[in-house]
């Protein structure tokens, strides 16, 4: 646990600090309107509401879209500002599964810092929507399309923001770079993973900011921005029991299915251990002061050493904090039998498992085996489980985002998390490039439309995410810092 590390004095850099916490607190530029129209935005916003526009417009779904087309418009706006032709490349696997990679160059003092977001969406029917998901629409005080929030804002953010950082004449002591990929939502192949074993060097850095972060509304307020810090891994395994199977009006005892549901509810009574990482303690220590009560308590016991199962056993209830603290397996599909009038000669069933990042795939396997305890059912891994160890919460950037945070929504806390769901930051990790998912885009918890119909994003939060995403990198790539 490095808890006082993270609250290390700052840096002593006053002219730049000044910099951004008076833009953040006067500027005009960094402060969001209500809505969107032309006369109440400033020229940042103007030129970031054009490109996310653009994007938003583009159909990049794997069954009729086109990254490619998404790439190649971006990359003709960073030439446009001046971006040189031999740091933009439009590049992929295959002709519509196109990734953008841009440059911004600087002295080179430090190691490149990675922006990164991805250009393709889930699908969309026009006929399951109120609006038209490829087309970008101001309603009600937010904005609705396909990709509104995953992850076209974060996308055209960083492209703003480098044009932005290019007409400004900023020199920063690190390359700047910008990638937006394809293959996230599950396509492949993965736009990361490729870059990584094909290009490597255009997108190698010292760090990476990403998506899977951002602000948690609830109830109108601002309950903590998320850093996202750590990803659990992702493994499916098929259980399998067989029979020779015969007629069903001469039943046996040794039946498949039953073999199969036997161990199927001794793997429903099973709990990994709790094993708590620097992300996951430094979670539970920082919402132990948002929270009240037992569960507060009970927060700050459970990042003790070994921690106490009193405390575990309350918390585990809630299936968030369950799954923050252990790995999970759970069966999720079943198939068995072949004819209503036989007995079965096979029973399936998949169990999805969610793998603490650090943890073996094989230990969980020998640990599934020992629970199904049963040498008549195969267990099979269906995938491989890619290592992805948590990013540092070092104070270069944890303080950073801690000061923006604050200079923007005084008294909201910052809050490491670590996704039980997936980004591309897991192949970054597994890369060696230490990934944050941070945006200051704040959204309701309560009602996340991310892959479902009218996706949506507050107009408001959406330019706040702008303003603090443009002086959080400014911050990492400041020379001095």
């Amino acid at each position: 646990m490095h808890e006082d590390r993270d609250r290390a004095p700052l840096p002593r850099h006053p002219a730049w600090w000044r910099a951004i916490l008076a833009c953040l607190a006067l500027s005009p530029a960094c402060v969001a309107p209500a809505a969107a129209q032309a006369s109440s935005l400033s020229p940042a916003q103007q030129s970031l509401l054009q490109v996310y526009r653009e994007l938003v417009e583009i159909n990049t779904t794997a069954s009729t879209g086109n990254t490619t087309l998404a790439a190649e418009a971006m990359a003709a706006r960073l030439r446009a500002a001046g971006v040189p032709d031999s740091d933009v490349a439009v590049l992929g696997a295959a002709p519509r599964r196109g990734n953008l990679v841009a440059r911004l160059r600087g002295t080179g003092k430090r190691e490149p810092l990675l922006l990164l977001a991805h250009l393709d969406v889930v699908e969309a029917q026009r006929d399951d929507w109120s609006v038209d998901p490829f087309a970008l629409t101001e309603r009600d005080g937010y904005f609705y399309g396909r990709g509104t929030t995953d992850d076209k804002a974060m996308a055209a953010i960083w492209i703003a923001t480098l044009v932005r950082f290019k007409q400004e004449g900023f020199m920063p002591d690190r390359d700047i770079i910008v990638a937006l990929t394809d293959g996230e939502e599950g396509d492949p192949p993965n736009g990361v993973t490729w870059l990584l074993a094909n290009h490597r060097e255009l997108i190698d850095a010292a760090f990476a900011l990403n998506e899977g972060g951002g602000g948690h509304l609830q109830h109108g307020k601002r309950v903590l921005n998320a850093v996202q810090a750590g990803e659990k891994l992702y493994l499916n395994f098929r259980l399998e029991a067989t029979d020779s199977g015969g007629h069903s009006s001469l039943p046996r005892r040794d039946n498949p299915i039953y073999r199969l549901a036997a161990a199927l509810e001794r793997l429903a009574r099973f709990e990994f251990p709790v094993e708590l990482n620097e992300v996951t303690r430094t979670y539970f220590l920082r919402m132990s002061a948002i929270d009240t009560g037992q569960a507060s308590a009970d927060m700050r016991a459970i990042a003790s050493v070994p921690p106490p199962p009193d405390a575990a056993a309350r918390l585990s209830r809630t299936p968030y904090y369950n799954a923050q603290m252990r790995t999970t397996c759970v069966a999720t599909r079943l198939d068995a039998g072949h004819a209503d009038n036989a007995l079965p000669q096979r029973a399936r069933a998949l169990i999805n498992c969610r793998i603490l990042p650090g943890q073996s795939a094989v230990a969980v396997e020998h640990t599934l085996r020992r629970v199904v305890a049963d040498s008549q059912i195969t267990l099979v891994p269906l995938d491989s489980a890619r290592s992805s160890p948590p990013s540092p919460l070092g104070p270069e950037i944890m303080r950073p985002i801690e000061v923006t945070t604050a200079a923007m929504w005084p008294g909201t806390p910052v809050v490491p998390v670590m996704a039980t769901g997936a980004t591309d930051g897991l192949f970054l990790r597994g890369g060696g490039i230490p990934t944050y998912g941070v945006s200051g885009i704040f959204e309701d918890i309560d009602d996340d439309r991310a892959h479902g119909r009218d996706e949506r994003i507050g107009v408001r939060e959406f330019y706040e995410g702008q303003a603090f995403l443009y002086q959080l990198v400014k911050a990492l790539a400041s020379p001095g810092y």
